[in-house]
């Protein structure tokens, strides 16, 4: 399975080894926009400049369908960096790779639709890939299905922020890969499920392309959402030089016991743990 399969009308452009220093073209990654582009143009760049690497890869089984919300969903997705990336963020949450009924829906990490709908207020149009599987067809804004880790995860900062201009003055939120697996019988398939191999080649142009992504950004600290974003983004980041603080929050899943037992308690505790819980507060202003 090849992910030049998975095209959209939106799409622009097509194991412990050194990665290359950020914007490094040994992989064929091209330098970033200018210092002068604003974040949110850099930042769409390096998006865009990934798809077309991804585009070349083949997965073999157990994956039998790939969703690339950035190609199908560039519309919104295109609505939510626009929107909410700025200038000045300090923080990045760093999620793994879009869920069936979050991301590979309307576009936005953690893309809950209610909550993308109704507190982000992301509009936009939301096509589909070309290899749907039956069991996990895209119908965008219009999801009925809910995402518990985008709903627990966006909840969370609903609640404590109030507005979302309060969260995003500080923090983006991006994922590490923006792929979506598919085995034949529809089971969403996590990167560490994937061959060896082809996980690997997966990975590590996500890597370049995150450090590409800090960079555009000028974040001084990384959150990965969940022990395997955590871990890669460490990896990733000291091997290429980037001097950013990489930090992990428990992933919010309900496939995650603890986090079933009260994500948001052990999520505020880590942020507060981190100097992050008073940034973002409403009751502090």
């Amino acid at each position: 399975m090849s992910c030049a399969e998975d095209t959209g009308e939106h799409a622009l452009a097509d194991g412990g080894e050194e990665l290359p220093l950020c914007g490094s073209e040994e992989q064929g990654f091209k330098p970033g926009p200018g210092v002068g582009e604003p974040p949110s143009a850099r930042f769409l760049q390096v998006e865009l400049e990934l798809n077309a690497h991804l585009r070349r890869l083949s997965f073999s089984e157990p994956v039998r369908h790939i969703y690339n919300p950035l190609e199908y969903a560039w519309d919104t997705h295109r609505c939510y960096v626009q929107r909410y990336c700025r200038p000045g963020q300090r923080i990045l949450f760093l999620g793994m790779n879009p869920g069936p009924f979050g991301m590979a829906q309307t576009g936005v990490p953690f893309g809950e639709v209610s909550s993308v709908v109704d507190w982000l207020q992301i509009t936009g149009e939301v096509g589909h890939p070309q290899d749907e599987h039956p069991k996990r067809r895209i119908t965008g804004l219009a999801c009925t299905q809910k995402e518990v880790s985008g709903a627990r995860f966006w909840g969370f900062f609903r609640k404590l922020c109030g507005e979302p201009a309060l969260f995003f003055q500080h923090c983006f939120v991006h994922n590490l890969c923006p792929l979506m697996f598919l085995g034949a019988s529809g089971k969403n398939l996590t990167p560490p499920e994937l061959p060896a191999g082809e996980r690997e080649a997966l990975l590590a142009l996500c890597d370049i392309a995150l450090c590409q992504a800090v960079e555009a950004l000028g974040v001084s600290m990384v959150i990965g959402v969940g022990r395997v974003a955590e871990q890669r983004a460490r990896k990733a980041l000291s091997a290429a030089g980037v001097r950013v603080r990489v930090e992990g929050i428990m992933h919010p899943s309900p496939r995650n016991p603890r986090a079933n037992k009260g994500w948001e308690e052990v999520a505020r505790a880590k942020l507060e743990e981190l100097g992050v819980l008073s940034l973002l507060n409403k009751d502090n202003l």
